[in-house]
């Protein structure tokens, strides 16, 4: 693979173990290409490149630097993150004159076919992969996945390729425009971070290449017409290919195994797959690192942001204007204290989205990535309130599916 050739992910510090386990993979496979960490966070303590697989650090606060408090302030942690990968590649291509750029989510792995990849973007501006690339045959899987991918994207923008020529970059300064202003999980608006927007993407640019193979980005939410077979120490085929990349979308908060469970019956492969990648996790500092807390979810003083701080926040300029660091909180004079003051500026985010038609099962996932960011904060709590908070968490989540709530992430 030719060394004008790179890789990327987005990510804070409690996902550096994936991301560990997604550079070593890469560099494995293919040790000629570059490899960036974009972080939007602090490093751990400890953190040393010179041990890590990844060739460099790019900074948030670097990519968006002109009023970064007010901009970051207004995206939770999984918006943050997704909000800066156009940026990124833009910086990517012309600090490093990059021929080809790939993006992968933290939580994949790529286990070979990064040659195929490289050949499909020698020939096109772009390329993605779909959430779907067969028809689903039953009414659960209609429902899981198809309506799934109408609700939340049809691509999905964990992988995404794009060349160094004319047509790619004119993508990728739309892109990076885009995810500045808009990259918000807001579905009443139709809105799903950067997911969505890339549905226009074969409507916008030339030479848009879907790749339809069933060996790349396989994830739970194409199980149903994709088989694995094989093994860990031969190789895993999917319909028979190589298994090029694979997608652990939804580890954290379970949904992963209940869908696995539900759509993975016929390839057993898969599930000693994820026990291994639970292993490399562990392995790269999971138990360590993977309830660290991000520096942007959190006051200054300590206090956890609530979504509705930041949806009020970047929807009102005059408050961007009064308060141009919101993250600090202490005395009457910030920001939190003006909202707190202000409850009838800010109904319930709840009772916002259920009265916007937003199906009950969007507010229940509402609450279980809440309760789930309670878990990663810690905030000294007892192992017994962690553990119930997790249970809680799994019923949340389950909950939400039971009602109609699916997500492709």
């Amino acid at each position: 693979m030719a060394a004008s050739v790179h890789a990327y992910t987005s990510i804070t510090s409690n996902y550096l173990p994936k991301a560990r386990v997604l550079a070593h993979s890469i560099k494995q496979t293919c040790p000629g290409v570059q490899f960036h960490l974009v972080l939007s966070d602090n490093l751990p303590v400890g953190f040393d490149l010179a041990s890590e697989p990844f060739d460099d650090i790019i900074y948030a606060e670097d990519l968006v630097s002109s009023d970064f408090p007010q901009w970051a302030f207004g995206h939770a942690v999984v918006e943050l993150c997704t909000a800066v990968k156009g940026v990124a590649l833009e910086h990517i291509f012309t600090t490093f004159d990059a021929e080809q750029v790939f993006y992968f989510d933290p939580d994949m792995v790529v286990f070979g076919r990064l040659e195929d990849l490289q050949e499909n973007l020698a020939t096109a501006s772009v390329v993605l992969t779909p959430h779907q690339t067969d028809p689903e045959t039953s009414d659960m899987g209609i429902l899981d996945n198809e309506v799934s991918s109408l609700r939340h994207g049809v691509f999905n923008l964990g992988f995404v390729g794009v060349r160094n020529v004319a047509e790619g970059r004119r993508f990728s300064r739309w892109w990076a425009e885009r995810l500045l202003k808009y990259c918000h999980d807001d579905l009443p608006r139709g809105l799903f971070t950067d997911q969505k927007w890339v549905n226009l993407a074969p409507c916008f640019f030339d030479d848009v290449t879907v790749i339809r193979s069933p060996a790349f980005n396989v994830a739970t939410w194409n199980l149903a017409t994709r088989k694995a077979t094989g093994s860990l120490e031969e190789g895993i085929l999917i319909n028979g290919e190589p298994l090029g990349f694979y997608h652990f979308s939804g580890f954290d908060s379970g949904d992963q195994i209940t869908m696995l469970e539900r759509y993975g019956a016929e390839s057993p492969v898969l599930f000693r797959l994820r026990e291994w990648y639970i292993a490399e996790c562990e392995r790269h500092g999971q138990s360590e690192l993977g309830t660290l807390s991000s520096k942007y979810t959190h006051f200054s003083n300590g206090d956890y942001i609530d979504k509705g701080y930041r949806v009020l926040y970047r929807q009102r300029i005059d408050l961007q204007r009064a308060f141009p660091n919101p993250f600090q909180a202490g005395g009457t004079g910030c920001y939190k204290a003006w909202y707190d003051a202000h409850p009838v500026e800010h109904p319930p985010l709840g009772a916002v989205q259920v009265a916007a038609g937003v199906p009950v099962a969007s507010v229940l996932a509402d609450l279980a990535r809440y309760f789930h960011s309670l878990v990663v904060a810690g905030g000294g709590a007892t192992r017994a309130k962690r553990l119930l908070l997790k249970g809680f968490v799994r019923f949340l989540w389950l909950t939400a599916r039971a009602c109609g709530y699916r997500a492709n992430v």
